[in-house]
């Protein structure tokens, strides 16, 4: 079992699931299909999908279960995910598992949870389906109460209200944010050899656009102006919009739902910037697209998402860095300077385009630094009540 990349004349891609023939398994592949087109996934969505699906199939097929089975088995496939080496599980041969202490696993509890929510789905689409029996669904969810829940999200009148939860998860270490310093963002600014580059690290790091949503963006998209009326547009100020598309470059705008990000002056400025940098490139002007090649060929085509990996790695050698920022680390940046700048929790998830705001939940815990200040802003005994003995 292997993970395919699927292109339809349409050029819409999705990720599936083949076996060793490169015939795609019909479960899969259907849920797949649905995830992508019926509710209006990502590609890359898919792809992390197919991924843990393949993985669900390959460990059944391994160790001569059933599908179905292996759901009834879910705990043994969980232990044999953590433990078992790739290579093992790529071959398809079952290998040797060494679960025990001092062992340490080869995938990580976030990793083995995502797998997880992907055999989930696989199971509920083939059960709604009529191709899987209904019985498999206990086995995967129990009942829970909402009184573990936040206030905010239980029933309004105080009943008791009853939902479905994982049978199977594993505790996910709570390791923070990481997120690039603002020494470092600053370093990565000065490293920039053109206004290009600098406009990219802003976008993220102080705007907080993955990096699909940077590539992705068009010219129609940028409203610098006080007032954008004459554009169509109601929203006053400079701000950007950030809307869905499938665009030639594979970039992905994440959320289906688009939203609009305000701009500070700094960001303001670098588009200004760029533009004059833009004009030097005729290549550039017959492109829609915001971020586009410059200095390689081919000339004026948008840039890939992989490509501001290797833009923020040459920026960060340059720079000195002990290692090379991500774009995902600047994004969490953005979010973090939300959170310490006092943004509140529905604010931090709009602005990042997040569809849960326990997404957003992880920005709000506070530094090391400033548990320090909130200690030592608490007046002393001492200054209240004077010297005691």
């Amino acid at each position: 079992m292997r993970t395919f990349r699927v292109v339809l004349p349409s050029g819409v891609r999705y990720w599936t699931v083949v076996d060793d023939d490169l015939v795609p398994v019909s479960i899969a592949d259907a849920y797949l299909r649905h995830v992508r087109f019926g509710r209006d996934g990502a590609e890359l969505t898919t792809k992390s999908y197919a991924g843990g699906i393949a993985l669900f199939l390959r460990w059944c097929a391994a160790t001569s279960r059933h599908w179905h089975v292996g759901i009834e088995d879910l705990g043994l496939f969980m232990t044999w995910l953590r433990h078992t080496p790739r290579e093992v599980g790529r071959s398809g041969g079952t290998g040797e598992v060494l679960a025990g202490p001092g062992v340490e696993p080869v995938r990580g509890a976030r990793r083995v949870n995502v797998v997880l929510t992907a055999v989930r789905g696989l199971v509920n689409h083939a059960v709604a389906a009529g191709d899987a029996p209904a019985r498999l669904l206990p086995l995967l969810y129990e009942l829970a109460s909402d009184a573990e829940l936040p206030e905010a999200a239980r029933h309004e009148d105080g009943r008791i209200a009853w939902r479905l939860r994982a049978r199977h998860r594993l505790h996910e270490p709570d390791a923070g944010v990481d997120r690039a310093s603002d020494e470092e963002i600053v370093a990565l600014l000065r490293a920039c050899c053109s206004a290009r580059d600098r406009l990219v690290v802003l976008l993220m790091a102080r705007a907080g656009l993955r990096r699909g949503e940077v590539c992705g963006l068009r010219r129609s998209d940028v409203h610098l102006a006080v007032d954008s009326r004459r554009l169509g547009c109601e929203v006053a100020g400079a701000h950007l919009h950030i809307l869905r598309r499938d665009n030639p470059n594979e970039s992905w705008a994440k959320s289906r739902h688009p939203r609009v990000l305000p701009l500070d002056a700094l960001v303001v400025r670098a588009f200004d910037t760029y533009e004059l940098e833009r004009t030097m490139c005729s290549e550039a002007f017959r492109s829609d697209f915001v971020v586009v090649n410059l200095f390689r060929a081919p000339l004026g085509a948008p840039m890939r998402p992989d490509a501001l990996n290797e833009l923020l790695r040459a920026c960060s050698q340059r720079a000195g860095l002990p290692a090379a920022v991500a774009p995902h680390q600047l994004r969490h940046a953005f979010g973090s300077n939300l959170a310490d700048a006092g943004g509140r929790l529905d604010e931090i998830a709009e602005l990042l385009g997040h569809r849960s705001m326990s997404s957003s939940e992880v920005y709000l815990h506070p530094a090391p630094g400033r548990l320090r200040q909130a200690i030592e802003a608490v007046p002393s005994p001492r200054g209240v009540y004077g010297p005691t003995q």
